[in-house]
């Protein structure tokens, strides 16, 4: 039985489980998620449980937090993920969201990330959130800039990875 974390007007938010394997394994590789989230490996389903059970599920373990399954909640269709990340190279926690093709340009982003950063605030006491972007993904910094995220600097995530934009929410 998956948790549910959230609802909104329109999707169910809940905690991926090996059981979503195929659904990451389809996102993972979709050609905007490699392009500006970057590739992860992730080529068979074997690997996308691996993926789930390492990044999702272990950080719901150590913080009570990562990304979260995106659901239509009429018809149990999964559309997307969206959450709060904690990485190492960054002192504040993130959010992250990416959705398949079909299911772009409808408002599921926004509706799912503004619960997320609310669910943040109020659950885990979040004063600041931040946001990472490629310079050139423009759909996503305009979503950022309607979640009341702001531009700050660019930043490097690694010594070895080109630069992306940070965005920050403070409250």
């Amino acid at each position: 039985m998956t948790m549910r974390v959230l609802e909104t007007e329109r999707l169910v938010l809940r905690r991926l489980s090996v059981e979503d394997s195929e659904f990451i394994l389809e996102i993972l590789n979709d050609p905007l998620w490699l392009r500006f989230i970057g590739d992860k490996g992730v080529r068979t389903l074997d690997d996308a449980r691996e993926y789930i059970l390492k990044n999702p599920i272990a950080m719901y373990e150590r913080l009570g937090f990562g990304l979260y399954l995106v659901e239509l909640k009429e018809k149990s269709v999964s559309i997307g993920i969206c959450g709060l990340i904690k990485r190492d190279s960054l002192k504040d926690v993130d959010v992250g969201f990416a959705f398949l093709p079909k299911f772009r340009g409808k408002g599921y982003a926004y509706e799912s990330a503004s619960a997320v950063m609310i669910y943040g605030r109020r659950t885990f006491a979040l004063t600041r959130i931040v946001a990472i972007a490629t310079p050139d993904n423009y759909g996503s910094a305009k979503l950022l800039k309607k979640l009341g995220l702001s531009f700050e600097r660019m930043i490097k995530l690694s010594d070895d990875s080109k630069s992306v934009n940070l965005f920050i929410s403070d409250v």
